[in-house]
């Protein structure tokens, strides 16, 4: 006789035996190097992780009340079992390769950011993002300066500290943020970019890591309070935050998938004229002004919103899983960790956070949301590091004025980087 308990109890909709023999299945094909080191096979493997981790991560306790719960403990349980060795070498770089080289993180954001800006209010998006972007970029330029007084404080020089931590952190990422940075640090002092990467990756990983952290304190203290907007920046009417119910549609879905590549597409035709702004910062801006301007007829935004739910709910653990496994690298974070680097590198993300939550007065949003999403976040993984961020915080409603502030702040901290390199060296 079937155990009803075991029956019921569900991740992601699989009852928990036939999940455990999907795992079990996953465990067989690594052990016997027989995983297909494609679509397939990592897919398969980054969300039968990434599900199983995210489940155990909500039931622990203490865990998911005050640590983030199961998105913080997927992004750590996929990195201690690629530090331990659990996943071998050669699919570490394959599923590298596939969040990266082969699209499956340009696939997620392109539903997320298209979805999440056509789904919004247009009044909310409009008056939210002319009030957003100036704190945002007032805040990085007040971390700058604070990590290099508390740099100066330490004994650990100015230049040093805002050019191999501020910087690091608030590049934007890894392979649009540091990886350029260190190409143009190396050219100005003749050195090679990847010695230079090697300095600047963990600081850009451990201000992931307490951004992340920032946030789940920030949303759980505020929880309760007139400074939380739920996710929302800008105070607004019942009405304005109403989303009509959409019925899921096959069809529909497909159509939305093939506007929302369509809009990724165009952001990379500019791109290619402009490759100093990123694809994401041209999708964003074209996805913005066709929603402020009423460009697009309301079926169609709807397809494109319905293909953004489908994703979302599917792969969300699955690209959780994936930073963790490929692009958090715990032993190099440990071998650089000083107390001096620690204190720093959260001086960053503090004094970001912040400056954004008193500024924000000026602007009349959401302190918890603009401490989030205009200050803390810029210290972030670029596009990966804001999905941990808003996913750990329970407000991914925000990832298009992450994204947004994340890239036009990362483009500039990439042309700053290649004048200040010539001071500070």
């Amino acid at each position: 006789m079937k155990n009803s308990k075991l029956w019921e109890t569900k991740i992601s909709g699989v009852s928990l035996p036939l999940y455990l023999g999907l795992l079990i299945i996953l465990i067989i094909t690594i052990a016997m190097a027989k995983l297909p080191l494609n679509m397939v096979g990592i897919t398969f493997m980054l969300i039968i992780l990434g599900h199983l981790f995210y489940f155990i991560g909500e039931k622990l306790p203490i865990f998911n009340s005050y640590l983030g719960g199961g998105s913080v403990f997927t992004l750590i349980g996929a990195s201690v079992i690629a530090s331990l060795g659990w996943i071998p070498k050669d699919v570490i770089t394959a599923t590298s390769q596939f969040m990266d080289s082969w699209g499956f993180l340009d696939f997620y954001i392109a539903a997320l950011i298209c979805g999440s800006i056509l789904g919004m209010n247009r009044d909310l998006l409009v008056k939210a993002s002319a009030r957003f972007i100036p704190i945002s970029l007032v805040s990085m330029v007040i971390g700058f300066f604070a990590v290099g007084g508390m740099g100066i404080l330490l004994g650990q020089g100015f230049g040093h500290s805002v050019m191999y931590i501020s910087m690091a952190q608030m590049a934007g990422g890894i392979g649009a943020g540091i990886v350029p940075l260190s190409k143009i640090y190396a050219g100005a002092l003749h050195a090679s970019s990847g010695t230079i990467l090697s300095q600047l990756a963990p600081a850009t990983t451990l201000g992931n890591i307490l951004a992340i952290v920032g946030a789940i304190f920030i949303a759980k203290a505020f929880e309760k309070t007139k400074y939380n907007g739920h996710g929302v920046l800008i105070s607004v009417s019942k009405d304005q935050l109403v989303k009509p119910k959409i019925t899921l549609d096959a069809t529909k879905i497909g159509v939305g998938l093939m506007f929302a590549f369509a809009l990724f597409l165009v952001g990379k035709i500019f791109n290619a004229f402009v490759p100093s702004v990123h694809s994401y910062a041209f999708m964003i801006l074209i996805v913005f002004i066709l929603k402020a301007c009423n460009a697009v007829p309301k079926a169609l935004e709807e397809t494109v919103v319905m293909f953004n739910q489908v994703i979302m709910t599917n792969l969300t653990h699955a690209v959780l899983a994936g930073i963790g496994l490929a692009m958090i690298d715990l032993s190099s974070l440990a071998h650089a960790m000083t107390w001096q680097f620690v204190i720093l590198s959260l001086t960053s993300v503090v004094a970001m956070g912040l400056a954004s939550a008193l500024l924000r007065k000026f602007f009349g949003l959401y302190p918890v949301e603009t401490a989030i999403g205009a200050g803390m976040i810029n210290n972030s993984m670029g596009g990966t590091g804001n999905i941990a961020v808003l996913s750990a915080a329970n407000r991914m409603e925000m990832i298009a004025f992450a994204q947004m502030a994340n890239r036009l702040g990362g483009a500039i901290v990439l042309i700053l980087g290649g004048i200040l390199i010539q001071f500070f060296h």
